[in-house]
């Protein structure tokens, strides 16, 4: 079991870690519905785009056990249990892997006929239990084969969470960090902030500090300095969407980084399931970035910090072009100098 449980399934209900009262709480929010699922991803219980995935499979559960205890002779359960995963889908739509998680439960959804309502309940709940597995297992492949690239010392910079808390128990740019450091290799952590919902101190911070990794925190602006100084050896990120010639949508703030990472001459990582890629779209100005709400940036705590008045924009995401990528780290390897042609002859090996 993992020291840290973002996601627990009871048989009954999905019992979400709750971000937002991170560090100071270890907090969990029972959800018995899909509409409270679609309320916690949308309120930031749960995120990271692996996360959401797996969130959203079990809200596809709880969605069908509502619909077969209603459903009329007239009605449709694929039909219902569709509208179900539409709505959870618009909730957030740049993370492709909540559309991925849901159409996972979709596809199996449409094998169900013929079968009791009992035993199609039992299979869709088979298919998010190992959703969940699976993700942890990709995971744990991402971070050997990212650990790989690390040299023996090195000062990584990263940003926004994408560990434990982004996916179903073990991360991606994170679980490159917790493979490398459970190799015996001698790494330090630079954690920036992440305004505005500041993930890399509250959450990031406190997973290498609960993992006994040594993490420096540092404010998103200081990134330049550090990077400038010598004082980091590489940036590390996850990543929230990839078009098919390798541009990658992540948190807002990501694209500065890699821009300073090709300035100086570090390498800029990216650790991702292949869930993430989007093959659909040919490049990263096609992904949809999620505009959040602009208090997020006016207010702490419910408390104003500007004036009265003032004008915000809070895009939550950036795409960072595939020419100042040095990698792409997946469960099934690393895709070096990403871009249309090596992740296409990449996805053809793999298949």
């Amino acid at each position: 079991m993992e020291k840290i449980q973002p996601l627990i399934w009871d048989g009954e209900a999905l019992l979400l870690l709750d971000q937002r009262a991170l560090p100071g709480e270890v907090i969990y929010v029972r959800c018995d519905s899909v509409e409270e699922v679609g309320e916690a991803i949308r309120d930031m219980v749960v995120r990271g785009a692996p996360a959401i995935g797996v969130t959203a499979a079990f809200g596809m559960v709880l969605a069908a056990r509502h619909i077969a205890r209603t459903l009329t002779g007239d009605e449709s359960l694929l039909a219902r249990l569709g509208k179900a995963g539409a709505t959870l889908k618009s909730i957030r739509p740049t993370a492709v892997n909540l559309s991925w998680g849901v159409e996972q439960m979709l596809d199996r959804a449409k094998t169900l006929s013929g079968m009791t309502p009992g035993e199609g309940l039992e299979q869709l709940e088979k298919v998010a239990r190992k959703i969940f597995a699976e993700d942890i297992a990709v995971n744990k492949r991402i971070g050997e084969y990212g650990a790989s690239l690390l040299p023996a010392r090195c000062s990584i910079l990263t940003h926004c969470n994408a560990g434990a808390l982004a996916t179903a128990g073990y991360g991606t740019a994170l679980g490159v960090i917790r493979s490398a450091f459970a190799a015996g290799k001698d790494i330090q952590v630079f954690a920036d902030e992440t305004r505005p919902f500041l993930q890399g101190s509250r959450l990031t911070a406190w997973e290498l500090q609960q993992e006994g990794i040594p993490v420096t925190l540092i404010v998103d602006s200081a990134a330049g300095y550090f990077i400038s100084t010598g004082q980091i050896d590489c940036v590390i990120v996850g990543a929230d969407r990839i078009a098919a010639n390798g541009d990658v949508a992540n948190k807002i703030g990501t694209y500065m980084l890699a821009v300073l990472a090709g300035r100086h001459n570090i390498p800029f990582y990216v650790a991702a399931p292949l869930s993430t890629f989007d093959l659909s779209l040919a490049a990263g100005e096609q992904i949809e970035v999620e505009n959040r709400c602009e208090t997020e940036i006016t207010h702490l705590k419910k408390v104003a910090i500007t004036a009265p008045g003032i004008r915000a924009q809070n895009p939550s995401f950036d795409i960072t072009p595939a020419g100042l990528i040095t990698a792409i780290v997946t469960e099934n390897g690393i895709i070096s100098q990403p871009d249309q042609h090596n992740i296409a002859r990449y996805f053809k090996n793999a298949r």
